[in-house]
């Protein structure tokens, strides 16, 4: 045997790693190599948001050449559909972990009941949210320091996206129960589904390609409500199947109280944390939105683009979040947290590729969204302000999501109230208004409050409570 040999032959092994992670089988997460478990569930879950963070960034990209007030409508709506974001996340957070806890118990019927219950939920939830904003939507723009032509611009942009809010509730909702199922690829699949048709029809609907009407930027908001909704039809297709590994049944589908209470209190937290962040990053705009348009367009352009890093991360976050839940149904305690630790660890090593791209590259990464000067240089600032704090924001995003999934909400909400109400805003307030940096300001306050998470999340993931949280 030759010297390279063993190196081929890793080589070799990793592609087949890489190939079944992709396949539609099922596996049991709770026995075997806790590393090669994590690989398998991280590969199609990171997978599935990097689609994600393409398409929103093809997105921007057709927006931005509609100008700088079509993207800050997109920006200051995306910021108020943090809002449904946070229900949306937070109810998937305690669905994920109420079906990874029962099937890790080996109790498949109790998982679909969870999964057919939140359903109800997010029906209420959607419709909630979704007709008030669709009637409303000019005031809101107006609220959040719109100005005249900003709202012109995109008060039926706004409607859309506030409008199809149930696309998003299930979009979300039933991933998270493809995630605590284990079954990752079908996720991915529904996502990368559901982005392919937004991408198909973005430019048609924006610029009227052919026989479609030319829109603008509120083509851009139909054709995402479009492209998620198919996404949907595909994951219920697949969950009424007799092939799922959870099968939504008749017998499931009538309200049960009992279930619903138990998802609402474990949502409390979930949805309480993603509240606070959200909120907070409401606020952040409207401070942003007194330095005037090309502010906001900045910084909406450079979240943009960490999301497409951000959300690959996040993919390995969830797959934590399964493979804690199913240890801990499997009362496998220990295994549950190592999983946690090699999953921060690979974050880490992410991340930190990723905050000395933001550092020395900039200028790459911006150019296909603008050629606006003072836009460029916002961006670039907030890049390279909030990329330096990438390696430690990595930690709190593992271990925030291993307490989600043993079920422990309550506590990344405490966490997240410290360091985002009761540090980030007045901080942002302050160097922004009170100091020499301006919007650069703002991203430090993100900067420093996302790494105060990071250590307060080690510290309580250290002391263990979350390993005996029932559910």
């Amino acid at each position: 045997m030759t010297a390279n040999q063993p190196a081929t032959r890793r080589v070799a092994d990793l592609f087949s790693l890489l190939r079944e992670s992709l396949r539609d089988v099922e596996r049991d997460y709770t026995t075997g190599s806790t590393r090669r478990a994590l690989l398998l569930l991280a590969v199609p879950m990171m997978l599935e948001m990097s689609m994600e963070a393409v398409f929103a960034l093809v997105d921007m990209i057709y927006v931005a050449r509609l100008g700088a007030a079509a993207v800050t409508v997109v920006g200051i709506t995306e910021a108020m559909l943090t809002i449904l974001y946070a229900l949306a996340i937070g109810l998937s957070t305690a669905t994920t972990a109420l079906v990874a806890r029962r099937i890790g118990e080996k109790r498949r019927a109790a998982a679909a009941l969870a999964a057919t219950q939140s359903l109800w939920l997010a029906a209420l939830m959607a419709a909630a949210i979704g007709i008030p904003g669709a009637l409303f939507a000019h005031e809101l723009l107006g609220f959040m320091g719109a100005d005249s032509e900003v709202i012109e611009t995109g008060n039926r942009y706004t409607a859309v996206m506030l409008g199809g809010s149930a696309s998003i509730f299930y979009i979300f909702l039933l991933n998270a129960v493809f995630r605590g199922a284990g079954d990752a690829a079908i996720a991915m699949r529904s996502l990368w589904l559901a982005n392919g048709v937004n991408l198909v029809l973005d430019p048609c609907l924006i610029f009227g390609l052919g026989p479609f009407p030319e829109l603008g930027v509120t083509g851009a908001a139909i054709a995402t409500t479009i492209g998620r909704s198919t996404g949907i039809a595909y994951q219920l297709w697949h969950l009424t199947g007799a092939r799922s590994r959870i099968r939504l049944r008749r017998r499931l589908i009538a309200p049960h109280a009992g279930v619903m209470l138990k998802l609402l209190r474990i949502s409390a937290g979930g949805i309480g944390q993603y509240l606070v962040v959200t909120s907070s990053w409401l606020l952040v705009i409207r401070i942003l939105a007194t330095f005037g348009t090309n502010a906001v367009a900045g910084f909406t352009i450079a979240i943009r683009i960490m999301e497409f890093v951000y959300l690959p991360a996040w993919g390995l976050s969830n797959a934590t979040a399964t493979l804690v839940g199913q240890n801990l149904g499997a009362r496998k305690p220990d295994r549950a947290r190592y999983a946690a630790v090699v999953a921060t660890r690979a974050n880490v090593l992410l991340m930190l590729g990723v905050g000395i791209a933001f550092a020395f590259s900039p200028g790459v990464l911006l150019a296909p969204f603008t050629s606006d000067p003072s836009v460029l240089q916002i961006a670039t600032e907030c890049l390279r302000i909030i990329g330096a704090g990438l390696p430690l924001f990595a930690v709190g995003m593992i271990l925030t999501q291993a307490l989600n999934g043993a079920g422990d909400t309550m506590t990344p909400t405490w966490l997240n109230l410290i360091c985002f109400w009761l540090l980030q805003i007045p901080l942002a307030a302050w160097l922004a208004r009170g100091t020499a940096l301006e919007e650069g300001g703002v991203a430090w306050a993100i900067t420093i409050s996302s790494g105060l998470l990071s250590l307060l999340a080690w510290f309580v993931f250290r002391a263990g409570r979350w390993q005996q949280q029932a559910v």
